[in-house]
C-alpha cells in the first residue's frame, strides 16, 4: 500500500494505491461518513491483479478544506475527482461506488462514458426503489430548508447514529472492528466538518434529480455492472440493487447477510466476487 497526495483544484487530495502501475485500474469511491480507510481490507485482496486507487473525497478523511473555501455539492465533488483521474492519467478504469461515492462516480461515468470499463456498486444507490423509510428527516430538510430542519439532520452525524445505524445495524456485530467507525467519528470532530456534512445532506436531493440521466447512461452504454449489497442496510434496501437490472438486464446482483458497511464484515467475499466479475469483464 502506498499513501500519497496530489494537488487538485486547491485540494491536496489524499489517496491510497496498491498494485502494478501497468495493471488495469479500479477506482474506489467511498461514502458518508467515512473515507478511503473503509477499503483497508479490500485493497490488498485486489492489488495482485489491478492497480487499485482510493481517494478521500473533498471534505472527508485527509482531503479536507474548511467550508467557505469550497462549495460542498455533489457536482463539485465529482469535478474534483474527475480532475484527480486526469492528473493521475487514468484513461480507463472500473468504478467501485458506495453510498455518496455512487452519485459522484455516476456523474463521472455519465460525463465521460468511454473511460468506464465496469461498475461495482456496493450499497450505492441510483434508484428510488433503493430508499428505505428512514429518510424522513432528510426529506423534510430538502422540502423546507429551515434552520430547524437543518439542525434536526445533525442527529445523522452523531456517534450514536454512526455506530448503531451506519455500522452495526444488520451486521454480525462481533465482526465489526471499531477502527472504522472510531476514525469516522474523529474526522467529524474537526472544526467545520459538521457544517460540510449538513451542506452535503441538503445537496443530496439533487442526486435524486440526476437519477434519470444516470439511467439514460446505463441504457445507452450498457456498462458491465455488479451489485454486491449488504441486504440489511437500513438506508439503501435490496430493491435498490435489483433495480439496476431494469436498465442493465445483464447486471449481476449479490445480496449478502451484511449491513451498510458490508466491507467491515464481508471483505473477503466481496473481493472474490469482484475478482470473478472483472475477470469476465
Amino acid at each position: 500500500m502506498r499513501f500519497n497526495t496530489v494537488g487538485v483544484d486547491g485540494f491536496d487530495v489524499f489517496y491510497r494505491e496498491a498494485g502494478p502501475a501497468d495493471a488495469p485500474v479500479l477506482l474506489l469511491l467511498h461514502g458518508f461518513p467515512t473515507a478511503s480507510h473503509m477499503f483497508r481490507d479490500l485493497i490488498p485482496r485486489l492489488a495482485g491483479k489491478y492497480r487499485v486507487i482510493a481517494p478521500d473525497l473533498p471534505g472527508f478523511g485527509q482531503t479536507f478544506k474548511s467550508k467557505g473555501k469550497f462549495d460542498y455539492t455533489f457536482d463539485n465533488l465529482a469535478k474534483v475527482i474527475d480532475q484527480f483521474t486526469d492528473v493521475l492519467g487514468l484513461d480507463h478504469f472500473a468504478l467501485y461506488i458506495f453510498d455518496y461515492g455512487a452519485p459522484v462516480g455516476l456523474r463521472l461515468a455519465r460525463a465521460r462514458p468511454d473511460r468506464i470499463t465496469a461498475i461495482i456498486t456496493q450499497n450505492g444507490n441510483a434508484y428510488m426503489e433503493g430508499f428505505s423509510d428512514a429518510w424522513g428527516t432528510l426529506q423534510e430538510y430538502w422540502a423546507d430548508p429551515t434552520p430547524a430542519h437543518r439542525e434536526a439532520c445533525r442527529d445523522l452525524i452523531t456517534r450514536e447514529t454512526i455506530e448503531q445505524f451506519q455500522y452495526f445495524h444488520g451486521a454480525p456485530r462481533d465482526r465489526v472492528s471499531p477502527d472504522g467507525y472510531e476514525l469516522d467519528i474523529a474526522y467529524l470532530t474537526r472544526r467545520g466538518a459538521d457544517e460540510i456534512q449538513l451542506d452535503l445532506i441538503y445537496d443530496y436531493r439533487k442526486n435524486i434529480d440526476a437519477y434519470p440521466s444516470f439511467h439514460g447512461y446505463f441504457r445507452e452504454h450498457q456498462p458491465p455492472l455488479l451489485a454486491v449489497w449488504g441486504k440489511n442496510d437500513p438506508a439503501f434496501i435490496p430493491s435498490g440493487a435489483l433495480a439496476y437490472k431494469k436498465d442493465l438486464p445483464n447486471a449481476e446482483v449479490h445480496l449478502l447477510e451484511a449491513g451498510h458497511f458490508a466491507l467491515e464484515t464481508h471483505a473477503a467475499v466481496i473481493a472474490d466476487t469482484i475478482l470473478d466479475f472483472l475477470a469476465r469483464h
